[in-house]
């Protein structure tokens, strides 16, 4: 190989992008591996009362209290089906771009395989769904559509607030009485 062929391969190879891929129902969704923290298998979690339907619950993660969302359960009103391939990610959410980074685990079936591509392999699909604004472009490829999930828009604002209340409680507040 000439030196010039290893340079654009080196170059067309560093404009791919890792994706974990996982499937809600029978469609296809992708997450990239950048912002995944850790796959793990599915744990048992605390529910948390007066969330909605699609939080799944919390559980302790190296000292931290990390909430957990189903993703079916968000997307499509289904729980994930308890299989052997339905993992909790964890995954790095920053709603602002400029905010610290904050663990959120995900439910998701068949998180099992991987995909190598360029982003830009994935195109609008022309609807503006803004009950779902963190689906987003979509992928074609032999096996039907690919769709990009966006972690940052996971979560509206209310949910967000239950979740990641900011500042955090202060646990001594709580024992405090008016």
């Amino acid at each position: 190989m000439s030196e010039i062929t290893l340079k654009r391969s080196a170059v067309k190879s560093a404009m791919q992008v890792l994706f974990l891929l996982f499937r809600i129902g029978k469609e296809r969704y992708a997450l990239p591996a950048t912002e995944v923290a850790e796959v793990l298998p599915r744990l048992p979690l605390k529910p948390i009362a007066h969330a909605p339907d699609w939080v799944a619950g919390v559980f302790a993660y190296r000292g931290v209290v990390v909430p957990v969302i189903d993703l079916g359960a968000l997307t499509f009103g289904e729980p994930a089906q308890a299989r052997t391939s339905t993992r909790l990610v964890l995954v790095h959410y920053r709603p602002a771009p400029t905010g610290k980074a904050q663990l959120l685990g995900l439910i998701l079936e068949q998180a099992t395989d991987t995909l190598r591509c360029n982003p830009s392999e994935f195109q609008p699909y022309g609807l503006d769904n803004r009950q779902a604004r963190y689906l987003g472009p979509v992928r074609e490829d032999a096996h039907g559509l690919l769709q990009w999930v966006r972690v940052a828009d996971l979560l509206d604002e209310q949910v967000r607030v239950l979740l990641f209340p900011s500042p955090p409680r202060d646990p001594a507040s709580l024992e405090e009485r008016p």
